[in-house]
């Protein structure tokens, strides 16, 4: 498969994703921020628009993975590990403390970004500090 072939795929899919994101309200912070107050102003409707991505997921993976290879890669790259551990039960926390600080998760934020406001520049600038500290954190500790 050609590299242009493959890069317009990927803009399609994060395009569709965008959209998607979009037309559910998850790059409104207040929607978002209501999901997760459950007692106060609690909006359940991001519940629904998860609980259709998980259903489709499951429905469709199984048949993806049937097939002897991905269309556009040459390999699937699936997860290794199979065990919970600390590290991603610590990461999990610190991902919905973010999450519930900001409003935003990662997908949605990039989204945001079409707006350049003060308050998603904020947000996307403390996600990449965090990333690089999370990352040197964990190359200081294996090293």
């Amino acid at each position: 498969m050609s590299p242009v072939l493959r890069l317009l795929a990927a803009l399609f899919a994060g395009t569709l994703f965008g959209l998607g994101v979009s037309v559910a309200q998850m790059i409104d912070p207040a929607k978002v921020i209501n999901f997760l107050d459950f007692t106060g102003t609690w909006d359940p409707s991001l519940g629904f628009v998860m609980a259709g991505g998980l259903i489709t997921n499951t429905i469709v993976t199984p048949f993806i993975l049937k097939r002897g290879r991905p269309l556009m890669a040459e390999y699937f790259r699936l997860p290794s590990k199979t065990e919970i551990d600390k590290r991603i039960i610590i990461g999990g926390i610190i991902f919905g403390i973010g999450w519930g600080l900001a409003g935003y998760c990662p997908g949605p934020m990039i989204t945001s970004l079409s707006f350049a406001n003060a308050d998603i520049l904020t947000v996307v600038g403390a996600f990449v500090v965090g990333t690089f500290i999370s990352r040197w954190f964990l190359a200081r500790r294996s090293a």
